[in-house]
């Protein structure tokens, strides 16, 4: 049997997570700023169960994600799926109300 390929294994990972965040560390150690104003801003919409990767650690999908999603750069936040963007984006979101309401559509997804 083969093993899957790197974007394959990126793709099944983004399928099979709700909430998945591609990351430099750890939510409770994030080795970058990005990484660390993105958790914060998931935290602060009510996410607490959420899957990350961290790409310091996983050099293959650190390489290959950018193809794979279409962004350059990391972090990197999934919902449900959709790419949702970097620190910018997910700050942005968090501030407008819109990342909380985009994380309330999982539970009514889910429900």
């Amino acid at each position: 049997m083969n093993k899957p390929d790197v974007p394959e294994i990126i793709r099944q990972q983004i399928a099979s997570q709700s909430v998945l965040i591609y990351m430099k560390g750890s939510p409770d150690a994030p080795e970058c700023g990005f990484s660390a104003a993105a958790i914060k801003a998931l935290r602060a919409a009510g996410a607490e169960d959420f899957a990350f990767v961290n790409v310091l650690t996983n050099p293959s999908i650190r390489e290959r994600l950018p193809a794979v999603s279409g962004w350059p750069t990391f972090p990197q936040l999934f919902i449900q799926g959709e790419l949702i963007g970097g620190s910018d984006i997910v700050v942005n979101m968090a501030a407008d109300g819109s990342l909380k309401q985009a994380l309330a559509s999982i539970d009514e997804a889910e429900a």
